[in-house]
């Protein structure tokens, strides 16, 4: 079966969020087939807005689609390698620092979503070959740990405390190599 979805050329951060869900519903029942998968996230992927709405609807999904990627997900990703190799960086430290801040509210559940986020970004990272995300890897780490480079205005304009770079720290140490 043919899938009849696609992406708009100027496509909104919330229609992003709704399109990779439907992606997600045709790819669990099968409407959508290897072949199809790779070019409509390859499109959703190449802007800011559709890449950021992909990376919020399929890290969260309950389903566990996110859990085991196809080899699909990972060529469409690494078609767009600019704007993904800055969002799965972000994605790392943003989910990573709100585990400890989730923890920190005595919010377990919530705390568990962002683990799971957390992994799935981990997966992702380790899986797709993109030149330049082990460097941004890197420069994250040497600001949480030096509060010098390329990442540490992101840190302040969140505001992470002492345990969230710890927290961000830890989940970066898997992927130096």
């Amino acid at each position: 079966m043919t899938s009849l979805l696609s992406v708009a050329e100027n496509i909104t951060f919330e229609e992003a969020i709704a399109l990779t869900q439907e992606i997600m519903s045709e790819m669990e029942t099968g409407q959508l087939s290897e072949a199809e998968i790779e070019p409509l996230i390859g499109n959703l992927v190449k802007s800011k807005n559709g890449a950021r709405g992909f990376f919020v609807s399929y890290l969260t999904d309950s389903r566990p689609l996110a859990d085991n990627p196809s080899p699909s997900i990972f060529r469409a990703l690494e078609s767009a390698p600019e704007i993904v190799v800055e969002l799965l960086v972000k994605n790392l430290a943003m989910c990573s620092a709100m585990v400890v801040h989730h923890q920190q509210n005595q919010d377990e559940e919530t705390a568990n979503e962002s683990k799971k986020v957390r992994s799935r970004t981990t997966k992702l990272i380790k899986s797709v070959n993109i030149p330049g995300l082990s460097d941004n890897i890197l420069e994250l780490y040497q600001a949480t740990t030096t509060g010098q480079g390329n990442y540490t205005d992101f840190l302040k304009r969140w505001g992470y405390d002492t345990e969230q770079l710890k927290a961000i720290e830890q989940a970066i140490e898997p992927l130096l190599n």
